[in-house]
């Protein structure tokens, strides 16, 4: 849903360029390629424009990553163009003057773009839009800080993608429009320079209202009802925030294998109380990010009519033992009832797709609330008493803190090993499917990727250690570092931690006290803690063969 809104707010903020002073020298171009190619020129101006701005900002991200700039750093930045440009277009003289530099760009831009006029159809246009992007981007530099912004705080490259995308497509719309209607569309640019003095200034006060809000905290994303902000305090009872626009009746909890702190439960006997539906697994580290606030709503609203539900859907195979699983509720604290969904069935029923996903229901049965992912504790914590019918209360960070929260944009992707979704995997042998084989480390290792050296199997969902000294690399970039390991029949095995070719010291994890972790049941552990998100070269060696690796998954 964030990413959803990110990108609407990416296409509201490209569409909105069209009143942008230096925008109107780069229309005639348009206009011009239009009026002398075939009917398709008009859709391949626009495709090119839209792919070579897209292509541009996204190369900028992955500078950013390459070069490991701070995202801090660059959000700093950015914002500081952005004011700086807002407070220009106060100046008719320093507007002048940007006007004057973009002319010039636009100009060389005609210019080389003229090799491209032979051709009439969408592929001559694709030439010039591309062109027409390049020479644009200086121009649109100082907006596209908002939209840089959002894209340091995209968790993923998709969420990357889409919204730049969507920033580049919004800014295409009006073009597309003027490359279509021709002429007749420069008659109406009369009203825009007839009153580009007062637009001129609007537009500068809008920009400037958007850094500030920005840099106090209350980011775009916020305001685009992401729902990461504090629920509105008041002595007065809630209401529920950020609701589904249209509740739905609660799918019922079915397949259930085995039940944890309770007998077997269903929603249909549960009509009249509230209850919070939570899809976990144990050795996800997001779930158990979650585990502080899920355990601390239950011992403060159960007594008061909240039931929750820690619906356990595993990932892995050794997620499925009811034995792993009554650990884990033991070690988090866990008294609320579990259920153990392995064979998906509960997940399915609710159309599932997250670890964690919760789900909040009222006291009718139906679902009106759900949240995917980590965050937003202060809004479902708001909704529970809503339905309950409590007075608001400022929610109370649990022991721990915001652990969940990421340290840079640049930190390191959730990484799978086994054969089934590995990717960059840098050991020149390339992956060898189910059967032991010898591996290397390559010369040169890059960030993300990860190698192999040693006997090692690939089997679906794991890698093992097939002998003592078999050892594993990893370039990371953040602050904490996971791997979900195991080990085969039961044997235990030490794994020693290294950190750029060193022990790891000071900036062990907190299960690997002297750099020695000790895998003896299947589990995520923490492996490196750096104080700060930095980059590192992470290597483990196993001291006997079966150790078994599933994952990586990293923490700010």
């Amino acid at each position: 849903m964030e990413t959803l809104y990110l990108a609407q707010l990416a296409l509201l903020e490209g569409i909105g360029l069209v009143i942008s002073p230096c925008i109107l020298p780069v229309l005639p171009i348009v206009l011009a390629s239009s009026l002398d190619g075939g009917k398709a020129r008009p859709l391949g101006i626009i495709a090119g424009f839209i792919l070579s701005f897209t292509l541009f900002a996204l190369l900028a991200r992955q500078l950013f990553a390459f070069f490991e700039i701070d995202g801090a750093v660059v959000r700093d930045v950015a914002l500081a163009l952005l004011v700086g440009f807002g407070l220009m277009l106060f100046s008719e003289k320093l507007s002048g003057k940007l006007m004057a530099a973009t002319q010039g760009l636009a100009n060389f831009g005609q210019n080389f773009g003229s090799r491209w006029q032979g051709g009439n159809g969408f592929w001559s246009g694709v030439g010039i839009g591309s062109l027409i992007g390049l020479v644009w981007t200086p121009c649109a530099g100082p907006i596209l800080a908002v939209a840089v912004v959002q894209i340091i705080q995209a968790q993923t490259d998709l969420a990357a993608v889409l919204t730049i995308a969507m920033f580049a497509l919004g800014a295409g719309i009006p073009m597309l429009l003027i490359a279509l209607m021709g002429r007749k569309a420069m008659n109406h640019m009369n009203f825009f320079k007839k009153h580009a003095a007062a637009l001129r200034r609007g537009l500068g006060v809008i920009i400037i209202a958007m850094a500030a809000l920005i840099w106090s905290g209350a980011d775009v994303a916020l305001l685009a009802a992401t729902g990461n902000g504090e629920a509105p305090q008041t002595e007065s009872t809630p209401t529920l925030q950020h609701a589904l626009p249209r509740s739905y009746p609660a799918p019922e909890i079915g397949g259930i294998e085995s039940w944890v702190n309770s007998d077997p439960l269903r929603l249909a006997d549960l009509r009249g109380k509230v209850v919070l539906i939570d899809f976990w697994t144990y050795s996800c580290i997001n779930c158990i990010r979650t585990m502080p606030h899920i355990t601390k709503w239950h011992e403060k609203y159960h007594d008061k009519g909240l039931v929750i539900i820690g619906v356990h859907t595993p990932e892995f195979a050794f997620e499925k033992k009811l034995d792993n699983v009554r650990n884990a509720t033991e070690k988090y604290g866990i008294q609320y009832p579990v259920a153990l969904d392995n064979n998906f069935v509960t997940w399915r029923n609710f159309s599932n797709r997250y670890w964690p996903a919760h789900y909040l229901i009222d006291q009718d049965g139906r679902v009106v609330y759900q949240h995917f992912g980590e965050g937003q504790y202060d809004v479902t914590e708001n909704n529970i008493r809503a339905l309950l019918g409590l007075g608001a209360e400022r929610a109370e960070a649990p022991v721990g803190g915001n652990d969940g929260a990421r340290g840079s944009f640049l930190q390191s992707p959730e990484t799978y090993l086994g054969h089934l979704r590995t990717e960059h995997f840098a050991s020149p042998e390339g992956v060898k499917r189910d059967a032991a084989s010898q591996y290397g480390f390559p010369s040169f290792l890059g960030l993300n990727g990860w190698a192999l050296e040693g006997a090692w199997r690939f089997t679906p969902e794991h890698i093992v250690a097939e002998k003592e000294g078999s050892a594993l690399r990893f370039n990371f970039y953040a602050r904490k570092v996971f791997l979900v390991m195991g080990n085969t029949d039961g044997k235990p095995v030490n794994v020693r931690v290294l950190l750029n070719g060193k022990p790891v010291g000071d900036a062990a994890g907190k299960d690997a006290p002297g750099g020695i972790v000790a895998v003896d049941n299947e589990s995520l552990y923490e492996l490196v803690d750096l104080g700060k998100a930095g980059n590192g070269l992470l290597e483990l060696q196993a001291d006997a063969p079966g150790l078994q690796a599933y994952a990586f998954t990293f923490g700010g």
